[in-house]
């Protein structure tokens, strides 16, 4: 028994060992980026997380908050390819994944791949296309792969989405279904910078030419990084309080809190799986080779929030997914 546990302790610091080794570009990408974006520290760990942990973005803000910004220059410090899709009523699935275009000269078919064929695909405004728009650009998500006609085409690797909604206008809009928002590993809820950070925002865009991102990191490294993140320890205590977290969501009676009239229905198991990735990739921006519970409690609120579906009576006491997320997360113990 002491000779198992022994070898556990080599293991964890094995990998933590390599953790601090592999993990020393996120310092110097975050400052990369930080020479273009202000602030928005939140918003540019989260992409991180989702790049490394690879899982999709929603991202709700009003317009003007730098997602497009924060998108182009990590795509440009990776040396990555970047899409947008600016999402309206009349796109068609094939404006996102491509088609085939017939050449009478030869009579043949040939493959033309749409914008989903990159590193980066910025959704701006996924709410505002029909159901089958949506619906093919979630199944890309899901299988990493579109097809076309008779051909499959594996989309490239690293692959992530970052969706964005409008908070303030809802007419012509079509919200995706509970289900389709699920997929997403995060749902990011953007604020407005501080006065300090958009005095500086002043000095940088609306003087002279605004800063360029320099190509720093390979996406090679991003790979790399993934399978290192594979192998962080995360403790059985770990686990039992992400699926106390999750199931307080489900049956809140249960972990004593008066939820039950506000909660319709709670986290799918998609909520734990993602956590503990979230979580892993978390730890990684921490340079550590294990998770805490505070690598958990830290990324919780975005795994959370748009998989909570509350009541007509939660909404008639402008009751919040995140109002009832946080009850959750300070009422279950921490290990």
């Amino acid at each position: 028994m002491e000779s198992a546990g022994l070898r556990m302790h080599d293991e964890i610091r094995a990998i933590h060992e390599r953790v601090e080794s592999s993990s020393r570009f996120v310092e110097d990408l975050r400052h990369e980026i930080s020479t273009v974006i202000v602030g928005q520290k939140y918003l540019i760990d989260r992409l991180l997380i989702g790049l490394l942990a690879d899982g999709h973005l929603l991202l709700e803000g009003v317009p003007g908050l730098a997602k497009t910004l924060a998108v182009k220059t990590l795509a440009g410090c990776l040396q990555a390819r970047m899409s947008r899709i600016q999402f309206t009523p009349d796109l068609l699935p094939a404006d996102l994944t491509g088609t085939l275009v017939y050449n009478p000269r030869d009579g043949q078919f040939t493959v033309k791949k749409g914008p989903i064929f990159a590193n980066l695909l910025l959704a701006d405004e996924i709410n505002r296309a029909p159901a089958k728009v949506q619906s093919a650009l979630l199944e890309a998500m899901q299988e990493r792969q579109v097809t076309l006609g008779e051909e499959t085409h594996v989309l490239p690797r690293p692959f992530l989405v970052l969706a964005t909604q409008n908070p303030i206008e809802q007419e012509g809009t079509y919200p995706l279904p509970e289900a389709q928002v699920d997929r997403f590993m995060l749902k990011l809820s953007i604020g407005y910078p501080t006065r300090e950070e958009e005095h500086e925002i002043l000095e940088r865009m609306a003087i002279g030419q605004p800063p360029q991102p320099r190509p720093i990191i390979a996406l090679s490294q991003i790979l790399e990084a993934r399978e290192t993140i594979q192998k962080i320890y995360v403790d059985e205590k770990i686990k039992d309080y992400v699926l106390s977290l999750v199931f307080a969501t489900r049956d809140p009676q249960a972990y004593g809190l008066a939820l039950k009239p506000l909660i319709a229905f709670g986290a799918s198991p998609r909520a734990s799986i993602y956590l503990i990735l979230a979580a892993k990739a978390h730890a990684y921006l921490e340079r550590r080779g294990y998770v805490t519970p505070e690598d958990v409690k830290a990324i919780a609120l975005d795994v959370l929030r748009h998989r909570i579906l509350l009541t007509f009576e939660a909404e008639a006491e402008d009751v919040t997914a995140d109002a009832v997320a946080r009850q959750i997360l300070d009422h279950i113990p921490v290990p």
